[in-house]
């Protein structure tokens, strides 16, 4: 199963357009530059949301395989995990048949969004398929109390399991900003469910580089980029994805330059 990646970049998501930032990229074009600036930058991993003619969110395992072939030719260091996000659009059953038919290694899906129609049995089949296959399946939470439910979905065994995935969402309901205080209670939470679950935080707004650096303190992975935030931690407007990561790689110290680029 792979792991997460260390630090991985959302540079779009399903929602926001060049309206919003002029560097959003939305096209495939513009998808795999920005990945291999992000990767020169220090982002270990990509999450991948691909967007119609239209510029709007869709989920088509065509397109995703597509996607995946040119990002493997064109960063081929760089991890790649693609959504399942409904984004309004998509039905339950459709996000989890997605999951395994794309031929990603990582897939990210939405507790509240796989069980939103109430079949319960088939995300625990989703949830099997992905192990049976080597998918690294990652759980998105938006507060403790999805860490509750995901435990009555899959059961206290498979919670036991290391290779469980997790990703906090800090903000971003009725657009409210991310802050480090909402950190906490996901933390006991999966302490005392899944203390040994591989785990990651994203957080929306101005606070994300706060949310992050708070994260990184506590033993977590960092997810940033356009999908939650626009912003540096001073406020000021990040001039792309790439300048978000290198904040982020510098406030961890990490090294900026990948190791393929220093080497």
């Amino acid at each position: 199963m792979t792991p997460l990646p260390a630090l991985m970049v959302a540079p779009n998501g399903a929602r926001r357009t060049r309206a919003d930032h002029p560097a959003l990229p939305l096209t495939l074009e513009q998808i795999t530059a920005e990945a291999a600036a992000c990767y020169e930058a220090g982002a270990e991993g990509l999450h991948l949301h691909l967007r119609d003619h239209a510029g709007q969110h869709i989920l088509d395992a065509g397109m995703y395989r597509e996607a995946l072939a040119e990002l493997a030719r064109s960063c081929p260091g760089m991890a790649v995990q693609i959504t399942t996000e409904a984004a309004g659009k998509y039905a339950p059953r459709f996000q989890r048949a997605l999951a395994t038919e794309t031929g990603a290694p990582l897939v990210s899906a939405a507790y509240r969004e796989i069980t939103a129609d109430g079949d319960l049995a088939a995300a625990r089949d989703m949830h099997q398929r992905c192990q049976d296959r080597q998918i690294a399946l990652q759980y998105i939470l938006y507060t403790p109390g999805d860490l509750t439910g995901l435990a009555g979905l899959l059961g206290h065994g498979t919670m036991a399991a290391p290779d469980l995935q997790l990703l906090f969402v800090l903000g971003g309901h009725g657009g409210h900003d991310g802050a480090p205080q909402m950190l906490p209670g996901f933390l006991e939470r999966m302490n005392a469910l899944c203390p040994a679950a591989d785990w990651m935080v994203c957080a929306f707004g101005v606070p994300e580089t706060d949310c992050l650096r708070a994260a990184w303190r506590a033993g977590g992975k960092l997810r940033v980029g356009f999908e939650n935030s626009l912003w540096h931690g001073d406020g000021s407007l990040a001039a792309d994805n790439a300048a978000r990561v290198a904040e982020i790689c510098r406030i961890t110290r990490q090294k900026v330059t990948s190791a393929n680029a220093s080497a």
